[in-house]
């Protein structure tokens, strides 16, 4: 389980402590981008008390979303881990979610999305107009990329190792949202399966979002180039 933390410590040892009570067992690793509020050292505590299950890897300044992710990604590889989740630390995911993604894969699944729009909208105190962007972004998605995925920016997501040993991570060229948008499209290139569970996503309660202008932008004309780019590549699975 990778959790990036920017200024998270009203979240952080509760989702910890959640996650931690769930069945089965799951490891967690937070990446910390230096945080003013301190979150880093709220792990460094609970680390004592969670040994060999919590994990955190420090960074020195704020670096962006995807590279916080790649780097996770290849400290798990190197674990050895089956299964490797994405998951934010703002409780607007479910911990008890992770047991059905988790399932997902079990059960067939190479990437399970938490998906806010495989059944309807899902989504819990978001005002109408930041609703509205984030559904037609999916759709926008859709549309330039032929991808299925009825949500696209998710970033709660569980992946069989397979797929993260054989997308080239060093390639990845995205770091805000559009990162979460190019890893389900390179996923589906490659020809893995993939399952969107329905989840109910739930705006924050505590801490500041991190979303800007500059992580949107990235997003609409990345698609595009992404997309383009794909044109002249070939894909295929490790043997």
């Amino acid at each position: 389980m990778i959790i990036p933390t920017y200024n998270e410590r009203e979240n952080i040892e509760k989702l910890v402590r959640r996650i931690f009570n769930l069945k089965p067992d799951f490891n967690i690793l937070i990446v910390d981008d230096n945080s003013p509020d301190g979150t880093g050292a709220v792990v460094q505590n609970l680390m004592n008390e969670f040994k060999e299950r919590l994990f955190l890897l420090r960074r020195p300044d704020k670096q962006g979303l995807g590279t916080a992710y790649i780097e996770g990604f290849k400290w798990a590889l190197d674990q050895s881990y089956e299964y490797i989740f994405e998951m934010d630390a703002d409780f607007s995911h479910d911990p008890n979610d992770l047991v059905r993604l988790y399932k997902s894969c079990l059960n067939g699944a190479d990437l399970s999305i938490g998906s806010r729009y495989k059944s309807g909208v899902n989504v819990v105190n978001w005002p109408i107009g930041r609703v509205l962007i984030s559904y037609f972004a999916s759709v926008y998605v859709r549309i330039i990329t032929g991808m299925k995925i009825r949500d696209a920016t998710a970033g709660f997501k569980c992946y069989r190792k397979e797929v993260l040993e054989t997308i080239d991570l060093d390639k990845i060229r995205f770091k805000g949202y559009a990162f979460q948008i190019e890893m389900k499209f390179l996923t589906w290139k490659l020809g893995f399966h993939i399952v969107e569970v329905p989840i109910i996503f739930t705006e924050r309660r505590e801490g500041t979002s991190k979303m800007s202008g500059k992580i949107v932008y990235e997003a609409i004309w990345g698609v595009i180039k992404m997309k383009v780019s794909s044109w002249f590549k070939k894909y295929s699975k490790i043997k």
